[in-house]
């Protein structure tokens, strides 16, 4: 149960930065770009681990 909540909040993270980069794609200001790779980021760490 624990390893399938794991990978549910990576797969959600991952979705979520990727949501915040197509959005930005119309770039609005470099920080918020900046937050959705990071959370991108985290997702696939969080997968890793």
């Amino acid at each position: 149960m624990k390893g399938f909540l794991k990978k549910t909040l990576g797969v959600t993270l991952i979705g979520l930065g990727i949501g915040m980069l197509l959005v930005l794609l119309l770039p609005i200001t470099g920080w918020l770009f900046l937050i959705g790779v990071i959370v991108m980021i985290v997702g696939f760490a969080w997968l890793a681990c």
